[in-house]
This record gives C-alpha cells, structure tokens and sequence, in this order.
C-alpha cells in the first residue's frame, strides 16, 4: 500500500528536482493563481480541508506541458488495425495466460462473487498497464492540476476527478504528492480515475486496504466490481464478426455503442453471425477500420459495458480479443 501519513497532509515534503518523478519538472506551484485559489476554497468549505494544507500542496504541483500534448492523441485515435497491431501482441497474449495462471484463485473468487468472466477482468489489466508492469509516470496530483486547470475543453471533468483525488487520499491516509499514474491521472493497476477508485475499489483478499497499486489481487476484485455495477451480464456473449449481404445493413449503423437492435432484426438486414442466440437478444453493428476495408462486428450489452471502462469501441474489441486469445489458451491445456 502507498505509504501513509498520521494526518492528511501533516507531512513535511522536501522535494529537490532529483526527487521529482519522470514526469515532473522544476517549478513554483500553482497555488497563488485565481483559479486554483477558488478551488481551494471550495474544497475547504464543502470538504473542510484546511485552506493552509492546500496551499502546501498546490505550491509543490508542477504543470505539466507533456501531460497536455499526451491527452489531444490518445492511442485510440489511432485506426483500428494500427491500434490492434500495436497493442495485441503475442507477448501480451502470452503474459496474459501466466497472469492467469498466477492469480487463478483471485479471478475465481471474483467471478463467483461479481460474474464476470475471469479472461475478461486479466484483458483489461493487460491492456491497462501490461499486467501492472507499467503504470504510467506522472505525478497524479500534477496531472490531475495541469488538466483541471489548464486544459479547458475537459476543466470541469478533471476538476472534479482532482476533488475526488484529494478526498480519496484523506480517506485513505495517502499523502497526494506521491502516487504515480498516467498522463490523465488514471492510477495503479486497473488505472482507475479518483472517482472510480472510491467506488469501485474493492478490498477482495481481505486485509481491510483497497490497494490497486501493489496487489493484484484487489485490483482484479476491483475491476470485476466495477463491470458488475456498469451492466456486465454473467454468461453473455461480447462481440462476433458480422458477415454482411446486400445494403440494408447501412441504415443500422450509428455511433451509439448501445445494443438497440434484435438480432432477428439485423438478419432481416443482412447481418448474420456464427453463433446459435436468441433471435430476440438485442445487439449492436459496428463497422471498424480494417486495413483491406472496413471489419463488420456484432456487439452485445457486455461490449457496450466495456465502453463504461473506457468509452472508446476500439478499446474494449482490443479487450474483447485479447481475453478470447487467453480463454482459447486455457481452454487447449483442459
């Protein structure tokens, strides 16, 4: 667990830029600008922090001009076969299977008590931070504070993330300075945001800490809760290629990730899939960017509740497949 403080924040930080973490630079704080100050102020008349522990705290935060270049171009920005091919790996396909393996008891227990399937909860970890190898390298106040305060196209987002960041960190006895995340201020293991952490974090292995920064296993326990309470439907399908004939398959595509159709109904449309369902299950088409042309998927209410994670489509195909590689593994050692 991150190192604890008696008091929130009634620790004395003495920070040298050798100190600094990778993503940090020198800097003076940002505590006297009006913007931050109002902030402040707000937290400590909702939230009763002390107005003197803040200015401490925002007086260490470095903006962060990297952590602003990072959050315009997304790997999901990408086309979905360039994506597919950086992130799908045969090596993460592979670490994947030992994490498995490794932590089988873990994912079994969290499936009995949340239903989602084990594969599922070790492809998002994978695609999240390779297994917990990487976790990012940002100061997750820094930030949290460069986009809340200098990003205004998502201010109010983040703003609200940095209030639930602090209020976590004195929930849990965290001194803020110091957890590392990524350049949006997603943390630990599942990279969860501050908000998701307070309500979805679990203490699955039962030693009364929820930490998904250095135990696996209440990571996996906190990724399968936040799937269950987001719609995830135990025994479900996710997603199946689409075969398609004639036209009349145009007409049902949309942005909307939502299942809205039957699958009778995108039959009667031309868009078939090889799999014995219900014709009365509703589902979803989704055209992606193959490199030969588009790729035809059908998408079920477990798709779209992967979209909760992370909303973009090309994300949770990305987890789609890769747990299917590490259920066929598992499924050849049976």
């Amino acid at each position: 667990m991150l190192m604890k403080t008696a008091g929130f924040f009634q620790v004395i930080l003495l920070l040298t830029i050798a100190c600094l973490s990778p993503g940090a630079q020198a800097g003076e704080g940002i505590a006297e600008r009006p913007d931050v100050r109002a902030f402040i102020q707000n937290m400590a008349s909702r939230f009763h922090f002390d107005e003197s522990d803040l200015n401490e705290l925002f007086n260490q935060v470095v903006i962060q001009d990297k952590v602003l270049e990072l959050i315009t171009k997304p790997a999901e920005s990408k086309p979905w076969y360039a994506y597919r091919k950086l992130l799908l790996t045969d090596e993460r396909i592979q670490e994947g299977i030992a994490f498995r393996e490794k932590y089988a008891q873990a994912l079994e227990k969290a499936e009995l008590r949340y239903g989602v399937a084990p594969e599922i909860i070790v492809a998002i970890i994978g695609v999240e931070t390779r297994y917990g190898q990487k976790m990012g390298n940002y100061r997750v106040m820094d930030a949290l504070a460069t986009l809340s305060f200098e990003y205004p196209r998502r201010a109010d987002f983040f703003r609200k993330e940095l209030q639930s960041y602090l209020l976590l960190c004195r929930d849990e006895g965290v001194n803020p300075i110091e957890p590392i995340g990524s350049y949006a201020g997603a943390m630990g293991i599942p990279q969860f945001m501050p908000s998701s952490y307070r309500q979805y974090a679990v203490d699955l292995d039962g030693d009364t800490h929820r930490d998904i920064w250095k135990n696996p296993v209440d990571a996996i326990g906190s990724v399968a809760h936040y799937l269950a309470q987001n719609g995830w439907n135990a025994g479900e399908p996710v997603a199946f290629p689409a075969e398609i004939s004639g036209n009349g398959y145009t007409r049902l595509l949309d942005k909307s990730l939502k299942p809205s159709h039957t699958l009778e109904q995108l039959h009667r449309a031309g868009i078939d899939i090889n799999a014995h369902l219900s014709g009365n299950m509703r589902a979803h088409l989704l055209s992606l960017e193959g490199e030969s042309g588009p790729e035809y998927w059908v998408t079920f209410n477990n798709f779209h509740t992967i979209t909760r994670y992370n909303h973009s489509p090309l994300y949770a195909m990305l987890a789609h497949e890769l747990a299917e590689a590490i259920k066929n593994s598992n499924d050849k050692k049976r």
